[in-house]
């Protein structure tokens, strides 16, 4: 062994006795002869002195150290003397006195520095030397809050008669709402595997093998377009029962993610019980089905008070059939018109045609009544107070309002809220505020393509009552369909799932695939559902997005060890990359130059 202990371990019960460190030199400090390194691997740091009276020269002079270098250190704890002591580590008492010591390794000099090291350094230049990065305390710690999750989650399941299964990583490509990343396949040229965006439909033919209970910890591929908050590559727990009803699920997944919480012991508040609300709900009070519920600013309706009002942007509004929605805002009077001008701008970028807004600048049953707005010439006094009562706004307050079609009102909404309530400080960050969206619709209608598409997928069961009639209106069918909300971030998707092959093939139906489609794409696990497939259930929380929550952090990047770019590009080992002719040929592929190639 290189090391007796490692850095972060030593104490003052060592003081005394010789020991044997090693690790990567932190930082150097020269004082009138004597050298101090803080030597640092991934449990912390100590701090080591050499003196030239206490120690002979090496292959290395110590003076020649360097930051990043690799070295093994002989040597006697003792106590900091009086007045030197670092309350900033937690083997801040004492020191390490050199007696010996080996170079393991030396260093170039870094891209970056990691000690006093500031975010802003370039992510691609750090993505590209992501093992240096990586050195960084914050980073590994990162890393140790991953293990942790993990382990807790398997061993909460283990205990709870669940059985870990693995699921093939090449499948057959079917349509799960993503692109597939496909796999040529060498043996059988010009056909493709895929990756799997889920193991979705194997797990549903686990239930139906009589396995029961199931989950897994398992890598997830979807080829969608570059977006902040994903990865093409990420990593889901997947969890399914048989015989279970939408309660039990959610039941379990509380119970789960409550004693992950306070197992971690991370000084976070969270709500018991976890809230549960129906997606219609969530939409028309906040905008968004998911709603951060940390603080309040609820969506109101004022559509019906707008009727025939003089202002006829807001009456011909009503008039038409949209509507008139708003939040209130305690600003106290305080917002600046500048700031409040950037608020308009915001809805405009957001596909809103503008922003009516008015502050109060007396309580609406004052006598001295009065408010601020840019359209105040086109507001009657009556109608801003009654406004103003219903929403129970007061003095200081801004009320914003937003005329126009119900659901991009509410989603224009839904995102000012978020804004507003970052802007004005109005979030708990120490909260963890946990919530069950339900009832989600079956069926969204795509505009672009004319055709129905499953809010989630279409292995979801709807409500019993829409059975008997999925083809009258399938706008208005709701599902057993869940997500896990924290903090205004989805955490997880689950649902009940249909396992009857009649059932099934109608939602099919209804997607627009024929029954020659159907059978191609969806044949395995349609006729498993012959031989007496169980009710079942299950859902897939996000370990990428539990560790995202849990650290802090809004970049995903952080809690992957080896992460790509937005755009899906891995800087460290440059790729995708190009194949070789001998690879293509193999393959039996031919690439075509896209047309502005000038190569």
């Amino acid at each position: 062994m290189y090391r007796d202990y490692y850095c972060g371990e030593p104490n003052e019960g060592l003081i005394g006795k010789e020991i044997e460190l090693s690790g990567w030199i932190n930082k150097r400090r020269d004082h009138g002869g004597l050298l101090f390194i803080d030597l640092r691997d991934r449990t912390g740091l100590i701090q080591v002195v050499f003196d030239p009276e206490n120690i002979k020269e090496n292959e290395f002079h110590w003076n020649q150290f360097r930051s990043e270098w690799v070295i093994q250190v002989k040597g006697i704890v003792q106590a900091r003397p009086e007045g030197t002591e670092n309350s900033n580590m937690t083997t801040g008492k004492i020191e390490l006195i050199a007696k010996d010591y080996k170079v393991l390794n030396i260093s170039k000099t870094l891209p970056f520095e990691l000690t006093d090291f500031k975010e802003e350094t370039d992510e691609l230049l750090r993505l590209k030397y992501r093992y240096l990065d990586l050195r960084r305390p914050q980073k590994y710690e990162m890393l140790n809050l991953r293990h942790k999750v993990v382990k807790y989650i398997r061993d909460y399941l283990d205990k709870d008669g669940f059985l870990e299964v693995e699921t093939p990583i090449l499948i057959k490509s079917t349509p799960e709402g993503a692109r597939d990343f496909v796999v040529p396949s060498r043996n059988n040229k010009g056909q493709f595997y895929a990756l799997p965006q889920s193991p979705q439909q194997l797990k549903q033919l686990l239930m139906v093998s009589g396995v029961d209970k199931y989950f897994q910890i398992v890598k997830c591929f979807r080829d969608e377009d570059p977006r902040a908050d994903r990865q093409p590559e990420f990593t889901q727990l997947d969890l399914e029962m048989s015989f279970v009803t939408q309660e039990d699920v959610l039941n379990l997944t509380e119970k789960m993610f409550s004693g992950l919480v306070n197992s971690l012991n991370l000084n976070k508040k969270i709500n018991m019980p976890f809230q549960r609300m129906k997606y219609d709900v969530a939409m028309n009070l906040y905008g968004t089905d998911k709603p951060d519920l940390r603080f309040d600013m609820q969506i109101k309706d004022f559509t019906q008070q707008s009727s025939g009002n003089t202002f006829k942007v807001l009456s011909d509004t009503v008039k038409n059939g949209d509507s008139v929605k708003g939040i209130v805002a305690p600003t106290e009077g305080n917002y600046s018109r500048k700031k409040i001008d950037s608020l308009v701008e915001y809805v405009k970028e957001l596909g809103g045609s503008g922003l009516i807004w008015i502050v109060l600048e007396e309580d609406y049953n004052s006598s001295n009544f009065d408010f601020k707005s840019i359209v105040k010439k086109y507001l009657d006094d009556e109608y801003v107070k009654s406004i103003a009562k219903s929403c129970e706004a007061t003095k200081g307050d801004m009320i914003l309002l937003v005329a126009g079609e119900e659901k991009s009102s509410l989603e224009i909404l839904g995102a000012l809220r978020n804004k507003l309530g970052k802007d004005l400080d109005l979030i708990d960050e120490s909260q963890l505020n946990f919530c069950f969206i339900t009832d989600f619709p079956l069926f969204e209608w795509d505009k672009d393509k004319q055709k129905w598409t499953s809010s989630h997928h279409p292995f979801t069961m709807p409500h019993e009552e829409y059975i008997d009639n999925m083809k009258g209106d399938p706008s208005k069918i709701r599902a057993f369909c869940y997500d896990l909300v924290a903090n205004g971030s989805e955490i997880a998707s689950g649902s009940i799932r249909i396992h009857k092959k009649e059932l099934q093939e109608e939602v099919f139906s209804i997607l627009g695939y024929s029954k020659d489609e159907t059978n191609e794409l969806f044949a395995q696990l349609l006729n498993s559902f012959e031989y007496g497939a169980p009710p079942h259930g299950g859902i897939a929380p996000g370990i990428d997005r539990i560790v995202m929550l849990l650290s802090g952090t809004e970049n995903i990047r952080d809690v992957i060890a080896f992460p790509k770019t937005q755009s899906g590009f891995d800087p460290l080992f440059e790729s995708p990359s190009e194949l070789t002719s001998e690879q293509l040929a193999e393959l039996g592929i031919t690439i075509k130059k896209p047309e502005n190639n000038l190569n």
